[in-house]
């Protein structure tokens, strides 16, 4: 199983499973695999029932992807790297199937939003090695943002190895537990901000004349082209605004209409709401672990 020995002989000795089979579980998949940093067949992938998404990632990826529930089992037990990447109602009742298949030296990795650590181990009745992250749907195509914490019992080596893996789809970054339904509101359902901004800017520009076309490819040129220049010139967006935002000219019009309906504080409004959310899911996960 794991151990300091494993991470220093490298990933690719390892055996990963994921216990999910969903966009986040391939997005992974695909990023470990692009960078190369571990064969297919020491991945495996397993899901509840759907057995024609198995096949499919199996045949996409390469990955073992076991059809009956022994075999499925057998992969479980025999994993050095566990992912928890199922919905969350299906958390609980998927984690307690662990119980007896998990050792000392398993890691355990989570991708749900809102499950804490301590329901994780209250599930497994037993304190483990855990990394609690917050990836989001960017990690497809390796432009992710993930913020990981870690439990007590996980070694620096195991943390090395979480980092490794996540930053195989995009950028990582180390934050407190009780942070993560933060990272959640922040960059976990960040994506989707920008894309609901995306829809606003296509339909104006088609309302105002512009083709379907013409008005989507500026719309995503805008939006590229304004997230390089804040990384690349490592200059606060405030800032950037300030000095595209002529007075009395176009820019300013605009951003007094959009203060005038209260834009940046229902940003604020909704990232909090987000957090709040992944909050409740995760109590909702608690409850099932106790009943």
């Amino acid at each position: 199983m794991l151990s300091s020995s494993g991470v220093q002989s490298g990933i690719g000795s390892l055996q990963l499973s994921f216990f999910g089979a969903g966009s986040m579980a391939e997005a992974i998949v695909r990023g470990i695999l692009d960078r190369g940093l571990i064969e297919p067949d020491h991945i495996s992938v397993i899901n509840r029932q759907n057995s024609a998404r198995l096949e499919e990632l199996a045949q996409r990826y390469g990955v073992q992807a076991p059809p009956d529930e022994e075999a499925k089992l057998a992969m479980l037990r025999h994993a050095d790297v566990i992912f928890l990447a199922m919905k969350p109602k299906d958390a609980a009742a998927a984690i307690k199937q662990l119980r007896q298949l998990v050792t000392a030296d398993t890691l355990i990795v989570s991708v749900i939003a809102g499950l804490s650590i301590r329901t994780i181990e209250t599930l497994l009745e037993q304190p483990m090695a855990i990394v609690r992250t917050m990836p989001n749907t960017s990690s497809t195509i390796g432009l992710g943002a993930t913020g990981i914490s870690f439990s007590e019992s996980v070694t620096t080596e195991q943390r090395k190895l979480a980092e490794t893996i996540f930053q195989a789809v995009g950028l990582t970054s180390i934050v407190e537990e009780p942070l993560l339904d933060v990272v959640t509101g922040v960059s976990g359902s960040g994506p989707a901000y920008v894309y609901y901004l995306m829809e606003g800017m296509i339909t104006a520009g088609r309302q105002l004349g512009l083709t379907e076309e013409a008005a989507r490819e500026l719309t995503v040129q805008t939006v590229l082209g304004a997230a390089h220049m804040v990384q690349a010139t490592n200059e606060n967006p405030a800032d950037l605004r300030r000095k595209v935002t002529s007075p009395n000219g176009t820019t300013q019009a605009a951003i007094e209409t959009l203060d005038e309906h209260n834009f940046s504080q229902a940003i604020v409004h909704a990232i909090d709401r987000a957090a709040k959310r992944a909050a409740e899911l995760g109590a909702d996960i608690e409850r099932n672990a106790t009943s």
